[in-house]
This record gives C-alpha cells, sequence and structure tokens, in this order.
C-alpha cells in the first residue's frame, strides 16, 4: 500500500488530519458510550493512533496520541467530564495508555524509516544492476561495430592501391553498415532518456503508413537479409493523423525484434488496417514464441529472455511500449497457436482518405 502522499504532505495539513482522526473517533465512541465500555474506548483510541503512525510523520502522531489520552481520560473514564480519576485501577489503565500510544507511535516511525533505508539499498542494488546490465550490452554492442570499422579502415590503409574495387566497395559497406549500427545504439539510449524524463510532445500528423513500413524495410534491409517479411499495403487504407517519428521508432523497434530474435529463414508478416478509429498493426513471425511468463517482461528496460541469443541492449520493446502509451496507444504481445510469436500495436487517430486530403481546404 503506497502512502507516501501523506508523508510528503505539509506538517500542517498533517496535524489537521490527524487530529481530526482522534476528534472524529472520540465523537462516534460518546455517540455509542452506553454501548461499549470505556476499555473499549482505549482499544479504538489506539487503533487511531496507529493508523496516523502508518500515514504522518512523528510529531503529529505524538500530538494526537497525547490528544487521545486526555479525550479519554476526559470523556470516558470515570468519573466523565473531569481529568480526575477516582480509582487505582483507572489510573494505572490510563498511564498504561498514555504509555503505550507514545511507544507505538515511536516505534512506528522508526520501523518506516528503517523500511524507507531498505528501499533506498533496494534502489541502490536494482540500479547497480540495470548500469551493469546496460554496460555489458553496450560493451558488446558498440564493440562489435567499432571493431568492423576499425578493421575496415586498417584493411583499406595496409593494403592501399591493392585492393580491388569490389573489395573496397565492400569495406565500405561494412563500415557503412556498422555506423547505422551504431547510430541505432545511440539512438535508442536517447530515446530511452526522453521517455524517463518524459520529455515526449506528440506531434500528430497526417501520415501514410503503407509508405512509413516500406521506409522502415528498406532500412532494415541489410539485418533481415536472412528473413522472408510479407507486407501486403492496402490501397484503401486511409491517412491517420499520428506522430510520424514515433510510431517510426515503435514499428522499427518491434520489426528489429521479430528479425533479430528469429532463426534465418523465418517468416515476419505486417499487416495495417484501421479498426475503431485506430491504427492496428499486427506483426507476427513463425519463430519459437516466448514462455508464457516471459510476454510481459520482455518490455521492461535491459530484460532479456533466458537462453536467447545475443544482440541488442534490451531497449527496443521498451521504448515501442513507452512511445505507444506516449500515443495513448496499447501494445500487446502473444504466442501463437501455430508457433511464433505476435505483436498487436493499437493507437488512437483521426483518419481521412486521400480524397478527402485532396478537398481539404488549404
Amino acid at each position: 500500500m503506497k502512502l507516501s502522499w501523506t508523508r510528503g504532505s505539509g506538517a500542517t495539513y498533517q496535524y489537521l488530519i490527524s487530529l481530526l482522526l482522534i476528534a472524529s473517533s472520540s465523537v462516534l465512541c460518546y455517540l455509542f458510550s452506553d454501548f461499549i465500555g470505556y476499555q473499549v474506548v482505549a482499544l479504538i483510541l489506539l487503533l487511531v493512533v496507529s493508523v496516523s503512525a502508518m500515514l504522518f510523520d512523528i510529531f503529529p502522531v505524538l500530538v494526537a496520541a497525547i490528544l487521545s489520552a486526555l479525550i479519554w481520560n476526559f470523556f470516558f473514564i470515570p468519573p466523565t467530564l473531569t481529568l480526575h480519576i477516582s480509582t487505582p485501577e483507572n489510573v494505572l489503565m490510563f498511564l498504561m495508555y498514555f504509555v503505550v500510544a507514545m511507544i507505538n507511535a515511536v516505534l512506528t516511525y522508526k520501523i518506516r524509516q528503517v523500511e524507507k533505508r531498505n528501499r533506498k539499498e533496494e534502489e541502490k542494488v536494482q540500479s547497480l544492476k540495470l548500469y551493469n546490465t546496460l554496460f555489458n550490452s553496450l560493451s558488446h554492442e558498440l564493440r562489435t561495430p567499432i571493431s568492423a570499422i576499425i578493421g575496415a579502415i586498417d584493411t583499406i590503409k595496409d593494403t592501399g592501391p591493392g585492393l580491388t574495387e569490389a573489395n573496397r566497395q565492400e569495406l565500405y559497406s561494412e563500415i557503412e553498415i556498422a555506423g547505422f549500427r551504431l547510430n541505432r545504439q545511440v539512438e535508442n539510449l536517447l530515446n530511452m532518456s526522453r521517455l524517463e524524463s518524459g520529455n515526449i510532445r506528440p506531434n500528430p500528423d497526417w501520415c501514410d503508413v503503407n509508405e512509413l513500413l516500406y521506409n522502415i524495410l528498406a532500412n532494415i534491409a541489410d539485418d533481415a537479409r536472412n528473413h522472408n517479411i510479407i507486407f501486403n499495403d492496402d490501397d484503401k487504407l486511409p491517412l491517420f493523423k499520428i506522430d510520424r517519428g514515433l510510431l517510426e521508432q515503435i514499428l522499427h523497434s518491434v520489426i528489429q525484434n521479430a528479425v533479430q530474435h528469429t532463426p534465418a529463414g523465418s517468416t515476419v508478416r505486417i499487416s495495417i488496417k484501421e479498426k475503431d478509429k485506430q491504427c492496428q498493426i499486427i506483426i507476427s513471425d513463425n519463430g519459437h514464441g516466448l514462455p508464457a511468463d516471459q510476454l510481459e517482461l520482455v518490455f521492461q528496460k535491459f530484460y532479456r529472455v533466458p537462453e536467447t541469443r545475443t544482440g541488442g541492449t534490451g531497449l527496443g520493446l521498451s521504448i515501442a511500449k513507452g512511445f505507444t502509451e506516449a500515443l495513448n496507444g496499447t501494445i500487446k504481445l502473444e504466442n501463437l497457436k501455430t508457433g511464433g510469436a505476435r505483436f498487436i500495436i493499437r493507437i488512437p487517430a483521426t483518419v481521412a482518405t486521400i480524397t478527402e486530403m485532396e478537398h481539404e481546404p488549404g
């Protein structure tokens, strides 16, 4: 149960609420004082003090504990409407109530302080774990293209005129592919930074999603050269008013993930349609699928499905989910009965046909 909203409130607010809790409980007890004894009232007031101790800082709770003891004495311990206590038993009971209420307030506060320190330690451990995961991922993902670039440049420099034009172009192509790979990793880090800072402001505009898909597939052609990607565009698909840049990042991350984590020769199918005023995109593959308990975890930062081949930083699907939610959409991953997995992306969007756009006033 999260109670941080009360603990982070101002001191005046905490004093006011804690005193109101004691006062309202006392009034209710007083109304039913003919049916419950003053011993039961003590238990009820102690319960209220305990609840206050769970919600507020130490000093408002101590004030509430003292006030509850005085109220219990004045209104409920015989003789009532006086602070005088007539019997030694009631004096002892009052002292015990006062001590228990104070100890309850202090101990609850101390326990909360210990919990707070433990949470900070857990956060540090988790942060260190994420840092190590990111470091290990980046050390592999960045070293590989950097090594490829350095190796290709060294070959060009050392061989010089002895290189055939075909070999030279092949080395240039390797440098280009490695450069694109480096750029993709930097973009992933920048996109994750945008998500964590909350600095995402969608800028919707009319977008031809068919054209967008073709551009994405052209960009990942080298990575997908061992896969069969099937995308049949729909001439009747309307234009969607959507943030093109965010949608491109979403689709690129999901398609890249499908290509990266399915065996060579696998088929990736992509379909787009307008349904219920939403842009619905389905990306499926005929790979091995995922364990049922991993379907939600794959959207977490740096998460990798156990026993999958290395590659990627584990940020792609997390970014896709974050950008989809920034567009008020949803992304879902499910296994197919026939084998493989399927991503279903739904993003609300205004739609218009090409004809409607042509007649729209300029």
